[in-house]
């Protein structure tokens, strides 16, 4: 596998605070989200790179075995229970590994464990860690928008999967253990699922935030007045200034989407007007807007 520095794809040092990963990559997303850049055929990929690299970086577990194991970092876990197998074979039989274990040592213990080949010399069957297995899934805007648990089939089996508030579109996540099977005792590879989300017709997002275009009738955008109207979290009443122009904008803080994995934090809310012109008027009407047009 080759390596990919996430800090690059972020655009950080290797010291950066979790307060940095989080800013840079927000930036990032609302420069490279896929609804910005239609024209740009790798917009796609470039989002879920960094997707992958918030993912990693953002978790304190998951960004020190990143920083210790580089690109294989995913293994980790299977590394330290080897290592600690070793140790236990050598205080049993005598010393026959250096306490220090070496760059090649560490190499080869991946090589044969997912997907090298075996070492001859030391008399056991290669373990394989099983495939990785790939899977889409499907959900619109009113579903991402809250966190929910869904039943699907991967392999003939059915696994219920928790899927956090706030998932991107294009944003890739790991069920670890969830592949096929692995070979001699080998582990198991892992499930990685890419959640494709509709565009809705009627809302729009861009990273956190929400835009809606609201219709306003004429008579409310120049006395002003109160509008009701319909978000992912409920009904909400908007104040309405008096002689609001068509294409005035209207921020309702913290009423967008919610943030990934950041639980009671919200984005923001971004409503449009578009004034509707009075059709089918009656005579009255005209005669009263033709008296308005001569003051």
């Amino acid at each position: 596998m080759e390596f990919v520095d996430y800090y690059k794809i972020l655009g950080i040092p290797k010291t950066a605070t979790p307060q940095e990963i989080k800013s840079a990559y927000r930036k990032l997303a609302r420069k490279l989200h896929p609804d910005l850049n239609p024209n740009d055929k790798d917009a796609k990929t470039k989002f879920q790179q960094i997707n992958e690299a918030n993912e990693v970086l953002s978790d304190p577990e998951k960004r020190k075995k990143y920083d210790q194991y580089g690109k294989d970092w995913q293994h980790a876990e299977e590394f330290e229970k080897q290592k600690q197998y070793q140790q236990q074979s050598s205080n049993q039989r005598g010393p026959r590994y250096s306490e220090t274990q070496s760059d090649d040592d560490f190499s080869d213990f991946f090589a044969s464990m997912f997907g090298g080949a075996a070492n001859p010399g030391r008399g056991r069957q290669a373990k394989y860690r099983g495939e990785d297995y790939n899977a889409e899934l499907n959900l619109n805007l009113v579903d991402a928008y809250k966190t929910q648990k869904q039943t699907i089939t991967v392999n003939g089996k059915n696994l219920r999967i928790t899927i956090p508030a706030g998932i991107e579109n294009g944003q890739t996540i790991k069920i670890a253990g969830h592949g096929g099977p692995g070979t001699n005792g080998g582990p198991n590879g892992d499930l990685y699922i890419t959640f494709s989300i509709a565009n809705d017709p009627k809302i729009k997002r861009l990273g956190n935030d929400l835009f809606i275009n609201e219709y306003l009738d004429l008579y409310t955008a120049v006395l002003g007045g109160e509008l009701t109207m319909d978000t992912l979290s409920g009904k909400v009443k908007l104040k309405v200034k008096p002689e609001t122009q068509n294409g005035s904008k209207v921020k309702l803080k913290g009423k967008g989407f919610p943030v990934y994995k950041n639980e009671g934090q919200f984005g923001d809310l971004y409503v449009t007007f578009t004034i509707k012109i009075p059709t089918n008027l009656t005579d009255k009407q005209k005669e009263l807007f033709t008296e308005l047009s001569k003051s």
